[in-house]
């Protein structure tokens, strides 16, 4: 027996879509309205930082001129650069090889190392902070750039995503080089990675800002000023003056900036990595 097939007047698809319509400007207007009030404090006077207006009555630059000849805030920002962009290419390279391998090659416990990598997305990093610092101090990385990079660049889902990549490739291709004479390496670097630059760049974009908004483990291992990154920055520029909205909003701004720049230019790119990294 089939079942009756519910059908729509025009009006009421017009009622649907108007719903729709209203519940995607809502949760527009929640996702932006916060930007919005980071911006509009970081140009407004401390007298009016808890005003109603949402647009400064006289805005002013002194809150940004303050942040950067005030606070070391130009270190903190290269010290995030570095880590961020050190980071990146590190782990491109290491789990693009471990993709492959976990991919193609056959060697014994293969298919237990994956499931071992895999199952750490279920640890977050609270839980394994204590371990994780007792072994970084241990190997003298305290307050040092390689403690800040080194334990960042292990991540699965990096690993994970390439892997499954990795799997979609016709091995055909792999084949043909192998007749060529190509070994492992050769096929690795010269058809395997021009291969997945389009998920490649993707990975680049995500690993940059989530190292760009660090937090957690920067403070745990940095007391040293000199190392601090942007987030632990801020976070104590806010302790500082807990009263000073206005240049804490205007250091967020500077920090947000670049992050929300490259969204909006490779937004394409991260969803293409998406569509393109479906499971086997």
């Amino acid at each position: 027996m089939s079942r009756p097939v519910l059908t729509l007047s025009l009006p009421q698809i017009r009622i649907v879509r108007g719903v729709q319509m209203l519940v995607a400007l809502i949760l527009a207007l929640m996702t932006v309205f916060p930007l919005f009030w980071m911006l509009s404090t970081a140009f407004k006077e401390p007298s009016e930082v808890f005003s109603m207006t949402l647009v400064p009555q006289a805005p002013t630059f002194q809150n940004f001129v303050y942040v950067f000849t005030e606070v070391n805030f130009l270190r903190y920002l290269f010290n995030t650069l570095l880590v961020s962009a050190s980071v990146t290419l590190i782990a491109l390279l290491f789990h693009s090889m471990s993709g492959y391998a976990l991919a193609r090659l056959r060697f014994p416990g293969r298919e237990v190392i994956f499931m071992t990598m895999f199952s750490t997305f279920l640890v977050s990093l609270p839980v394994i902070i204590v371990p994780l610092f007792i072994l970084v101090r241990t190997l003298g990385m305290l307050n040092s750039y390689a403690g800040l990079i080194i334990p960042a660049i292990f991540n699965a889902f990096g690993i994970f995503l390439l892997r499954q990549y990795y799997l979609s490739i016709p091995r055909e291709l792999e084949e043909a080089a192998v007749i060529d004479g190509a070994g492992y390496w050769r096929i690795y670097w010269s058809l395997v990675l021009p291969l997945s630059k389009p998920l490649l760049s993707s990975l680049a974009i995500l690993f940059f800002l989530t190292n760009w908004n660090a937090f957690l483990w920067p403070l745990t291992i940095t007391s040293d000023q000199d190392l601090w990154m942007v987030q632990v920055g801020i976070s104590a520029f806010k302790g500082q003056y807990s009263a000073s909205w206005n240049y804490i909003m205007a250091a967020s701004t500077v920090v947000a900036a670049p992050t929300l720049i490259l969204f909006l230019i490779f937004q394409r790119q991260i969803m293409d990595s998406i569509k393109t990294s479906g499971l086997k």
